[in-house]
């Protein structure tokens, strides 16, 4: 089995074994060369089959497999057009994401793993689903963001590796929900932009980021 198998099927049974996902949610795909293998429409994803990913052409677009893939593949087939240098793209809806960035709020910095890891996030408004118009939303901002919040939606993240991109996806979940518990008992203290940088400069987490970009 390649490697972009192995990670498509260990973290389609992640996402749906931690809660990101619920039933056929999300989506994932990783890039083989100028190929992208992504998950087929209307799947549980912990049952999908080596053989039922389907394959795309990035460039083109064309379908190269049986299987319908997943309603989001514009969205997908947009994130590795604009970024070459990733490899994975993940869409979940990861419930606590969902519920502080529908309230009209973003996910602020209130623990040292958001800062230290993520560099920036995108939100965005709610648009429909599997359209053109949120593919080029999504478009617009992924260039400069490893993580885009859809209110009302859900959440895509982008890697070097998929292990990089569900590790983003547990990230902005985790800061949501303590931020939402944070709300519940006080006014939660957010992490200054001088401790941001303070932590984006410590040694420990440019390795631990490394780490997470190698493919094994």
């Amino acid at each position: 089995m390649s490697h972009v198998l192995k990670d498509l099927k260990l973290y389609a049974s992640k996402i749906v074994q931690t809660g990101l996902v619920v039933g056929a949610g999300g989506n994932l795909s990783m890039r083989d060369g100028n190929i992208m293998y992504i998950s087929p429409s209307g799947f549980d994803l912990q049952e999908i089959e080596d053989h039922q990913w389907v394959r795309v052409n990035i460039e083109t677009g064309e379908i190269l497999d049986d299987l319908k893939p997943s309603s989001e593949i514009l969205m997908h087939l947009e994130c590795f057009r604009k970024r070459p240098d990733i490899t994975a793209v993940l869409h979940a809806h990861p419930s606590y994401s969902v519920g502080v960035s529908s309230s009209g709020h973003n996910i602020p910095s209130l623990f040292p793993d958001f800062p230290a890891m993520i560099k920036s996030v995108a939100y965005l408004d709610y648009m429909i689903p599997t359209t053109e118009v949120l593919a080029d939303a999504v478009s617009a901002v992924i260039e400069e963001n490893d993580v885009a919040v859809m209110r009302n939606h859900g959440v895509l993240t982008v890697g070097k590796t998929m292990k990089e991109a569900y590790f983003f996806m547990q990230i902005i979940e985790e800061s949501a929900k303590v931020y939402t518990i944070a709300s519940t008992v006080g006014i939660p203290r957010v992490l200054t932009e001088e401790e941001c940088q303070d932590l984006r400069n410590l040694s420990s987490e440019k390795y631990r980021s490394k780490l997470l970009k190698d493919v094994k």
